[in-house]
């Protein structure tokens, strides 16, 4: 396997879920699955290069020279041969599809791969065979849409490349909003969860792929909101709709799994980790340093507020995770959580209201993304989508989820800080979407 991680050294880094760019990567192979297709395996690669290390999902197989896609080329292998990511190659994409719809042993039954095949949509189940297209564009993960040969249902199934121990959040959580019967959210169709040994000698088990019902031909809620402020359409009913979709989600969320006051620590936990976000920001965007005391004063009024009690929240929301669906309306997506916070950070009880900020957050967005020579009317159109959504959100949750601004405007200050720094390092042509926004939360006297 020497020459394969020498190869991956080169090709991982130019990967778009590769996550330590800027760094020569340093790679071991904690697990080397064989897989019942030819030639085909699946590693779990560890990169201590990032610390702490990342361990990514690498499946790959042997082909001959000249017959995989050029995107999907890892090196080459022995004479005529060379390796290739798998998620391209039919035959690991065929074993992939059967695994998450049928379940079993994925592998040989004592190789630490295991599926589960979960609970259909009445009336509806995955054809026995479909057809496999790699979903373009996606920044963390690999997801692929398998459309049904025949007749059946489309399915579209997300491999973790980011891998953690412990079961993912997006499986955890929508499988439960799923098994409840929730219709704001794709139906779960199957997982895979796999198991080995750390370098430090423990042994774990994670999700490794999980599957969902595929909503083919349908819009995200971003672009259906971007559509509605440039023709000025008002917006305020899908809002609304939005908002007790969100509650809905919450309170299925607070049935499902446990629920517990706040104490002292959970304060402290996430005021410093707004103070350590803050920190990070004021480092990289020069232009926050005139507002850090008033947004120091904003989390030090938040973290004497009345708290609701924490439960599951969805972690990562904003309207790009929401499809407009003809058969169940908004349909939320992607429970993993905010990328940039600890794995152990998202699969804790939290504050709902972090949910609510960031979708009002993407609102916002709104204003900055839609070319109008009318600023103020976009504005308006905007303030209004997010007051029609909070008021969808309370009339599910109840009056008092959101009842106490102090706290809503401490999370959509910290979100707004978040996204100066994301903008900062990939977008700087959009920085000023957050600073404004900073600049209205935490105004300077």
């Amino acid at each position: 396997m020497g020459d394969l991680l020498d190869l991956l050294a080169v090709w991982m880094p130019r990967q778009r879920w590769y996550g330590t760019k800027g760094r020569d990567p340093r790679l071991t192979i904690v697990a080397d699955w064989a897989l019942d297709a030819t030639d085909t395996r699946l590693l779990l690669v560890r990169d201590d290069a990032a610390a702490p290390a990342i361990l990514y999902q690498v499946p790959v197989v042997v082909r001959a020279e000249g017959s995989v896609l050029p995107g999907s080329l890892i090196g080459a292998a022995d004479e005529g041969q060379v390796w290739a990511d798998a998620t391209t190659d039919p035959a690991f994409t065929d074993l992939l599809y059967s695994w998450v719809t049928r379940g079993g042993a994925a592998g040989t039954p004592d190789d630490g791969l295991t599926a589960f095949a979960l609970a259909s949509p009445d009336g509806e189940a995955p054809a026995p065979r479909a057809t496999a297209r790699v979903l373009s564009g996606e920044q963390s993960n690999t997801s692929l849409i398998f459309r049904p040969d025949d007749a059946g249902l489309p399915v579209i199934c997300k491999l973790f490349r980011q891998v953690h121990p412990g079961i993912n959040p997006d499986v955890e959580l929508q499988s439960a909003l799923a098994a409840a019967g929730a219709a704001f959210v794709p139906a779960a169709i199957g997982e895979v969860r796999g198991s080995w040994v750390t370098p430090e000698g423990v042994p774990v088990s994670g999700s490794l792929a999980f599957a969902q019902e595929f909503f083919d031909g349908v819009e995200d809620a971003w672009r259906v909101a971007l559509d509605a402020a440039a023709a000025d359409d008002d917006f305020a009913a899908r809002a609304h709709a939005l908002g007790a979709s969100v509650a809905g989600m919450h309170v299925s969320l607070a049935r499902a799994f446990p629920t517990r006051e706040p104490d002292a620590e959970d304060r402290a936990a996430v005021v410093g980790a707004w103070e350590r976000r803050l920190s990070i920001a004021l480092a990289e965007v020069p232009a926050l340093e005139p507002y850090a005391d008033r947004i120091r004063a904003v989390y030090a009024a938040a973290a004497t507020a009345p708290w609701p009690a924490l439960q599951r929240v969805h972690g990562d929301l904003h309207l790009g995770q929401v499809l407009d669906t003809p058969r169940n309306g908004w349909v939320l997506l992607d429970f993993e959580g905010e990328p940039l916070r600890p794995i152990a950070e998202r699969l804790q009880p939290d504050v709902a209201v972090r949910d609510v900020a960031g979708m009002l957050r993407s609102f916002d967005y709104v204003s900055g993304a839609v070319a109008d020579d009318d600023g103020a009317a976009v504005r308006a159109w905007v303030i209004a989508a997010q007051q029609a959504f909070l008021d969808g959100y309370a009339e599910t949750a109840g009056p008092q989820s959101t009842d106490d601004e102090t706290l809503r405007a401490a999370f959509e200050l910290d979100k707004a800080v978040y996204e100066a720094i994301y903008e900062t390092r990939n977008r700087p042509d959009w920085v000023g979407i957050p600073l404004a926004a900073i600049g209205r939360l935490a105004p300077l006297e």
